[in-house]
């Protein structure tokens, strides 16, 4: 029998559900969309002039914390036909990133990042940059629904001038989906739950307390439903809701969470 028979999966993200679809699929679990996130790609006259001043080289560091946000850089210069122009300037940057798919989108590009963080985390790419005098220097900072308070303190206690820019921000995801996400949970209805970003996480926790569960959801995911983390950095997300018990592999990727998953199921013999 396939480990995950029987079992549903509620996928949190917004991206990739075929494919995590079929992974779980090929392991016996039924998977169903909740999209928890709510991205929303920023093409406006400051993200351009924020891409002017990357091709201009007007930064001494450049710092991208996610893939989707170096794409979204790009894609707005190849709109602005500004994209060799800020391919070139990168590739002559010092850059750092937060990331395996931020480091992978910039290889896709011919760009190697001089520093890189350790474990996933914005405390990894803090120790990375900490190998490096950044006093005096002007550093761009590509952000997303995370705010990085500790990292631009990092910044500021080390003298840098940082600029933000925000290629895409997250909005609350549709009530009716967390309404329906949230009800499964409490209901039971579903055997795990599969948190793929930290914005998943506090917006269910969020709307949780919005509806007075918080605590109910707390238990559920204790006695009942397994939270299901991509990697580290989300998992402590759910650690500091207080969620005691989340399944994660040691390396963040899709394929090996789904594997973390079934041998979670496997061991418990549930």
């Amino acid at each position: 029998m396939k480990k995950l028979a029987g079992k549903k999966i509620a996928l949190l993200g917004s991206r990739k559900i075929e494919e995590i679809s079929k992974l779980l699929q090929n392991q016996g679990g039924a998977a169903v969309s909740r999209p928890s996130q709510g991205t929303v790609l920023l093409k406006d006259e400051k993200l351009q002039h924020h891409v002017e001043m990357l091709t201009e080289c007007r930064f001494d560091w450049i710092i991208f914390t996610t893939g989707i946000g170096v794409e979204t850089i790009y894609q707005t210069a190849l709109e602005m036909n500004r994209s060799d122009a800020l391919i070139s300037s990168l590739q002559k940057a010092n850059i750092a990133a937060r990331g395996y798919k931020t480091a992978n989108m910039l290889k896709n590009h011919d760009i190697m990042p001089a520093v890189r963080d350790d474990d996933g985390s914005m405390a990894g790419l803090i120790r990375g940059l900490s190998t490096h005098s950044l006093k005096g220097t002007k550093v761009a900072l590509q952000l997303h629904g995370d705010p990085a308070p500790h990292l631009k303190q990092w910044l500021e206690d080390n003298q840098a001038e940082y600029e933000e820019i925000l290629p895409y921000t997250h909005i609350p995801p549709e009530e009716k989906v967390m309404n329906l996400l949230l009800s499964e949970i409490l209901d039971g209805k579903l055997d795990s739950v599969f948190f793929t970003s930290t914005p998943q996480v506090r917006n269910l926790f969020s709307f949780a307390r919005k509806k007075n569960a918080e605590e109910q959801l707390k238990t559920c995911f204790s006695d009942q439903t397994v939270a299901l983390s991509v990697g580290k950095v989300t998992a402590q997300a759910l650690h500091e809701e207080g969620i005691a018990r989340v399944i994660f592999p040691e390396v963040e990727r899709i394929g090996s969470a789904v594997i973390a998953l079934t041998r979670f199921y496997a061991e418990e013999d549930i």
